[in-house]
């Protein structure tokens, strides 16, 4: 597991020592906890994240193997500064590359990951014909030209799903390169291809005497100028940093860096010497320095520069790097432009191998996901031993894994969202922080800590059954009381009334908002779909009781179900019995939404509880989302029967500022016909 692989390497581990296992006895009979200590309770989200929150809490976490896609660790996977990290040594927050469909293409975009883990499970091989091997587990699912195919699969039976056969073609941007070993050849080339394409060296003589030595090199984006000040200091000359020109409302900023003393000028004009033999490295950071300083991509790749031997010098290093080009020259100016073949696959080979230090220039963000060329599946077999894979959770539920789109596992996040139980583990063996009163009491130090909201509920319900035994979120929440610290709890459980003590304590000293989903009051609805947590109206009246106490409440109207919880008595019953318990907001009224991983479990389980909604589901869901007309019209439910019960609806997004997944109570409440916010999940 991962708290045991990791931290020999020197990366940082997320627990501080090896899992104790419990075995569950009495109202626990089944579970096992797998209990261990925490580096760290708040988790920091990237401030470019699209959840309304930046800091949350999970003192419980399923179990690692209910992943369903998992890869091995020495999966690289692309990074949203072009540059790759292997899949076991990524961490929460790290910025990668993910896909998004925006209007009619999917298109290459930044995502975060939200979290990562490690679990042992018999390894399959996928096979490409570029060579390109993906050690997977059969469960894991990749996007082919026929949709997204798990690794392995059968035509029936309880395998029967969408999966890979030989000719299936992989989409991605291409195979990942094995990136440049950063020598002595490579620096001496990246020297010479940047100060030979942007840099200024003299050597001249000042009147009858004195004989002038200056190295100057001046650049807007600050890495290639520090990756050369460093390249230089190493090799024994050291450089001056300062500022070339102020910012102006049209131009950048520039700095520069420089050198002046004799003997470093002589040894800057040998290092930029043209090589008599040069080898894949040089070539490698020659192309590096002279595009940092001479190139650019957008979208084409390309290196432009007036000297004929300079260009000759390009083409003669991608020749030797197996790249395929054309020399361009501008009408009418000595200018000549080396032009990148191939498109996109091409443009980030030469990224990888090379690896130049502008990250700007090396981004494929907002770039269309194309057929051509696809990697055809040559094989996938059983390598007939189980492996530690990891995986991920990102906000758009891939990444880019060696060159191909993988998705990753949606199955917890999904799981408190949809009510749904992805994975036989993922209840029975819970991982439990048992520090996490103690981190988090250390973590809101007053000198460490600016007071910002935290969210807890974001990945798994603080109040599952988990918290009956071990009493964390209770600690938490008094921790969290007594720094005067504003949070939000989202649940389905009425275990929270057990801790209205201190909820109402919190409440007097800072912001604090309970949110319950409750997307039905069906009880028969409510079976087949949620299994396992506390009836709704059981909810609804642990939400009267919060209220009654002066505890700040919402409520999430999702996932509402096509057939089963879409009409309009449906929603009007929640609507109704929320507004009668003192709700604070109502926000939801959004179609229950399909991920692939998640599709196949729903309707698997719609066909054994409600077999006559299968074709209307087919119907309405040949991709994730339900249409917009079927969207807008249950939408429009909701805010009719807001309207009449004069409750308030809010959009979640609305309350990025605060961190709470409600807003704050309105006061007064808006008449009836005022128009409503969409959730924005």
């Amino acid at each position: 597991m991962r708290w045991k692989l990791e931290g020999g390497d020197g990366q940082e581990s997320l627990f501080a020592a090896d899992v104790e296992h419990h075995v569950g006895r009495g109202e626990y009979r089944g579970m096992e906890f797998l209990q261990v200590r925490a580096q760290r309770i708040i988790n920091t989200l990237p401030k470019s994240g699209r959840l309304p929150f930046r800091h949350t809490i999970n003192a419980y976490r399923g179990c690692t193997h209910a992943c369903a896609y998992c890869a091995d660790g020495d999966t690289p996977v692309l990074l949203a500064n072009g540059r790759t990290k292997r899949l076991a040594d990524l961490r929460i927050g790290d910025e990668i590359v993910g896909t998004e469909v925006v209007g009619r293409y999917r298109r290459y975009v930044a995502t975060t990951v939200l979290d990562h883990w490690s679990v042992t499970k018999p390894a399959w091989r996928v096979r490409l014909d570029d060579g390109t091997d993906l050690i997977t587990s059969g469960d894991h699912r990749l996007l082919s030209n026929r949709g997204w195919k798990h690794v392995t699969g059968t035509e029936q039976g309880h395998l029967c799903r969408p999966h890979l056969t030989r000719n299936n073609r992989l989409l991605g941007p291409g195979r990942f390169e094995t990136e440049p070993k950063g020598g002595a050849e490579y620096r001496h080339g990246y020297l010479c291809g940047m100060i030979r394409g942007d840099a200024n060296v003299a050597c001249s003589t000042r009147g009858t005497r004195q004989r002038v030595h200056r190295f100057r090199l001046a650049l807007v984006d600050p890495e290639p100028l520090e990756r050369t000040r460093t390249y230089l200091d190493d090799l024994g000359v050291p450089t001056t940093s300062f500022l070339f020109q102020a910012a102006t409302p049209t131009r950048k900023e520039l700095m520069a860096i420089r050198a002046q003393a004799t003997a470093h000028v002589h040894t800057i004009l040998d290092l930029v010497r043209w090589p008599d033999h040069p080898d894949e490295e040089w070539s490698k950071g020659f192309l590096a320095g002279i595009f940092d300083a001479e190139g650019g991509c957008n979208p084409s790749l390309r290196i432009a520069n007036t000297d004929q031997e300079i260009i000759d010098r390009i083409t003669e290093a991608l020749h030797r790097l197996g790249f395929r080009y054309v020399v361009e020259q501008q009408r009418g100016r000595p200018l000549f432009s080396v032009r990148l073949l191939g498109g996109l696959p091409e443009q980030l080979r030469f990224f990888l191998l090379t690896d130049p230090a502008t990250t700007r220039k090396r981004s494929i963000l907002g770039r269309a996901v194309k057929n051509s060329p696809s990697r055809r599946v040559t094989s996938i077999e059983p390598l007939g031993i189980d492996m530690p894979l990891y995986d991920i959770t990102t906000g758009t539920g891939d990444y880019i894994a060696d060159g191909v789109i993988s998705h990753n596992c949606f199955a917890r996040p999904t799981h408190d969202y949809l009510g749904l139980d992805i994975g036989e583990g993922f209840d029975r063996q819970i991982v439990v922080k048992v520090n996490a009163v103690e981190r988090l009491r250390a973590e809101l130090d007053p000198r460490r800590w600016c007071g910002e909201p935290i969210a807890m509920g974001t990945n798994t319900d603080p109040y599952q059954k988990a918290e009956g035994k071990y009493h964390l979120t209770r600690g938490l929440v008094g921790a969290l009381a007594e720094a005067g610290n504003p949070f939000s709890l989202l649940t389905k459980s009425t275990l929270v009334l057990r801790d209205l003590d201190l909820l109402v304590e919190a409440s007097a000293r800072t912001e604090v908002s309970v949110n319950f989903s409750i997307g039905t009051l069906d009880e028969e609805v409510w079976r087949a779909t949620e299994p396992g947590t506390p009836p709704p109206r059981k909810r609804v009246e642990a939400l009267a009781k919060l209220r009654e106490a002066g505890v700040r409440c919402g409520v999430l109207v999702a996932p509402v179900l096509p057939g089963l919880s879409d009409t309009a008595g449906s929603i009007d019953d929640v609507v109704s019995a929320v507004t009668a318990a003192g709700t604070s907001t109502v926000s939801g009224g959004m179609l229950v939404y399909l991920k692939p991983g998640v599709r196949e479990v729903f309707l698997g389980r719609l066909a054994t509880t409600h077999p006559e909604l299968i074709p209307r589901y087919e119907a309405l869901y040949p991709r994730t989302y339900a249409p917009k007309a079927e969207q807008q019209r249950v939408s429009a439910l909701l805010d009719e029967s807001i309207a009449r019960h004069r409750g308030v609806r809010v959009a979640v997004r609305a309350n990025r500022a605060t961190g709470h997944l409600s807003a704050p109570e309105p006061s007064p409440p808006p008449p009836p016909a005022s128009t409503q916010l969409g959730l924005g999940l």
